[in-house]
């Protein structure tokens, strides 16, 4: 490709690659008043490149998405416009033959019979060419893929690709996309991630994109509607990736559009998302959604529902980590938006950090929302489910005076669960609530180690390579694997420069010895840990 631009401008829309590996396109050609010659307006994709938004000298000649990522530069022999699918392939899958091996002539199938080469060890390519013939997953990841090649040669030399990494070429054009995508007949997954595309001008060819399953488009910088544009190409599509676009809008109005029911995952992960509501409204359509992730983002409240039918109610995941939620009422919000939530992930948001109650996030989640089988990656058991709603009771109970109308103000799951375990003051005897809510949260003197530890270490022999012990409030009941990523949880706080890795878990046993704790299956209790239990705990490296 780069020989048929010789002498030749490019046009506006093209993308290119510079000598240090920078990818942009062009967003103008032609001169620049008071500078002879022909220059090339170009937006790079990664903005610390650039000098301006596309303005010398108080006139404009193109515009940037993203501010400050513009450049002109002359046109040179620096500059890659990219090749073809079939020599990316080729280049980086078939090995070139070396020797003098022997040797056949052949016909460059693209001129017509004009061309004819003498080519060295055709055996050895064949072979090769064979087993490009059987690849299934193919990554031409920053390959400087540009075009297609012509109809057939694609499908003739690699048909049975079910995977395809096209992320970071120099393709513009979503038709070429369409072309490739139509030479693989049985292609199921698509990455296009860190390119930039040019809208859609015209439908795509409906021979692409007939079995696509799932598709990547995050650090692309399109826009909500350029996206619906394209899916409604793909009619099996189960899956979208679509995060780091900077988007801080979805659709441009809630109203209600064509139905996607076959997308059931979508992800809008590291975006600069805020509005809740207009978020759901903007997903309504999807009424096939059963996943969404949402982490990332600067969502600050789950707003509550406008009426009683919620347009996500198929959704069973969510992923809302490292976003602003600072109120427990959110996620009281969430159970109502998400009716039939199964798993969801919210660790660093500020309730989960610093508010009063963060020390009881696992609890207070899994007793908020009933319908949960798993959260923050670890599965709830029956018996954790009847620990946390018990112990959420007896915390509304203690800390919200008044009538039921006041705590169900402020903690709408009461009546629920005094329906299902009784009120605290009347679900067991006084004497034997005391006495299980003292055991249901116990506190562990916890000690950081400097040294390693082996088997038969005895917490006297280590003293002086301990830390003073912080103390950690958790369950009797948590399983290992809980524990273990609040120990990491923790870690994480309190670091600066220092690194997490593999954390071991040592016990000290009643004559001093320190026994592992290395099973995550199993609960703390089986383990013989009780209030003010002395944990040891060792960070081994880099994790």
């Amino acid at each position: 490709m780069d020989s048929e631009l010789h002498g030749k401008l490019p046009t506006e829309g093209t993308r290119i690659c510079v000598s240090s590996g920078q990818l942009g396109t062009i967003r103008y050609v032609g001169s620049i008043e008071g500078t002879p010659s022909i220059w090339l307006g170009i937006e790079w994709d990664d903005p610390n490149r650039g000098k301006h938004d596309g303005s010398k000298d108080g006139k404009r000649y193109f515009s940037c998405r993203m501010p400050g990522s513009g450049s002109f530069i002359r046109p040179s022999s620096a500059i890659s416009y990219g090749q073809s699918f079939l020599d990316a392939l080729i280049g980086k899958y078939v090995e070139s033959a070396h020797g003098s091996l022997s040797q056949e002539k052949v016909t460059l199938g693209s001129s017509n019979g004009a061309i004819e080469v003498e080519v060295v060890g055709m055996d050895k390519i064949r072979n090769k060419f064979a087993s490009v013939g059987c690849l299934r997953e193919v990554s031409l990841d920053n390959e400087k893929v540009a075009v297609c090649d012509p109809v057939g040669e694609i499908h003739k030399i690699c048909p049975n690709i079910r995977g395809l990494d096209l992320s970071a070429s120099l393709i513009s054009s979503w038709a070429v996309v369409a072309m490739i995508s139509a030479e693989l007949p049985i292609l199921q997954r698509l990455s296009l991630n860190r390119n930039r595309f040019m809208p859609i001008a015209r439908p795509l060819s409906s021979s692409a994109f007939l079995k696509l399953l799932e598709l990547q488009l995050s650090s692309t910088m399109m826009t909500w509607e350029e996206l619906t544009n394209v899916i409604a190409f793909m009619p099996l599509l189960h899956l979208v990736e679509f995060g780091y676009n900077h988007l801080t809008r979805l659709s441009s109005d809630t109203s209600p559009g064509d139905t996607i029911s076959t997308i059931q995952s979508v992800n809008l992960d590291g975006n600069d998302l805020s509005d809740w509501r207009h978020i759901c409204h903007s997903l309504q359509d999807f009424t096939g959604l059963e996943h969404l992730v949402v982490s990332s983002n600067c969502i600050k409240n789950i707003t509550p529902l406008e009426s009683e039918y919620t347009p996500l109610y198929r959704v069973k995941g969510l992923v809302l980590s490292s976003n602003q939620l600072e109120a427990w009422s959110d996620i009281d919000m969430l159970s109502r938006w998400f009716p039939n939530l199964e798993t969801l992930n919210v660790t660093g948001n500020p309730i989960t950090e610093v508010s009063d109650e963060a020390r009881y996030t696992r609890q207070f989640v899994i007793a908020k929302i009933s319908s949960l089988k798993s959260f923050d990656s670890a599965a709830i058991s029956s018996k954790e489910r009847i620990d946390c709603e018990l112990f959420y009771l007896s915390y509304i109970s203690k800390n919200v005076d008044g009538a039921d109308e006041k705590k169900i103000a402020e903690h709408p799951q009461w009546l629920a669960l005094c329906d299902k375990h009784g009120k605290p003051a009347d679900a067991v005897p006084a004497a034997d609530r005391e006495d299980k809510l003292s055991k249901l949260l116990i506190d562990l003197n916890v000690y950081h180690c400097s040294v390693p530890l082996v088997l038969h270490s005895r917490m006297a022999d280590i003293a002086a390579s301990l830390s003073p012990p912080s103390v950690l409030r958790v369950l009797s009941t948590m399983k290992m694997r809980i524990f273990r990523l609040k120990i990491m949880k923790s870690l994480r706080k309190a670091r600066t420069t220092a690194t997490i890795g593999t954390i071991e878990i040592w016990l000290k046993m009643g004559d001093g010895a320190l026994a592992r704790l290395d099973d995550d299956d199993q609960e703390l209790s089986w383990w013989g840990i009780e209030n003010r239990s002395d944990i040891v705990i060792r960070n081994k490296g880099p994790l």
